[in-house]
């Protein structure tokens, strides 16, 4: 499963490039304007895509298994690139961006697992 939350990094590492090329583009004096929400949205994605790989690769050393390592690893992905999708979806429909703190919650009962189980695999 650790595989899967590594593959989710790299693969929203690989979109979270070709979104910033965009934004690139959008900022140019050629391109069209950028709402400032796309920015912040493209950070949080990259921060969350780079923290996605490092899980995936530190949850091997978790003690971990089973049905809590299953809700450690999808809690994280769905908050990866939900939290995100919030942002964008702020201008198509402004309440939707109450969604974030359902996705950011969703990140942080990974993160305590992954913390908790951490903890618990302390060397002896």
């Amino acid at each position: 499963m650790s595989w899967t939350l590594r593959v989710s990094g790299f693969v929203a590492l690989t979109v979270q490039a070709l979104w910033g090329l965009l934004q690139t583009f959008a900022l140019s004096p050629a391109g069209p304007t950028m709402p400032p929400m796309a920015v912040t949205a493209h950070a949080q994605f990259g921060m969350l895509s780079i923290l996605a790989v490092v899980a995936g690769f530190g949850i091997e050393h978790t003690t971990l298994s089973g049905r809590t390592r299953s809700v450690a690893v999808w809690s994280f992905i769905v908050g990866q690139w939900l939290l995100p999708a919030s942002m964008l979806m702020r201008s198509v429909e402004p309440m939707l961006l109450a969604t974030a703190y359902l996705w950011g919650t969703s990140l942080v009962v990974s993160l305590a697992l992954v913390a908790w189980g951490t903890i618990n695999a302390r060397p002896g």
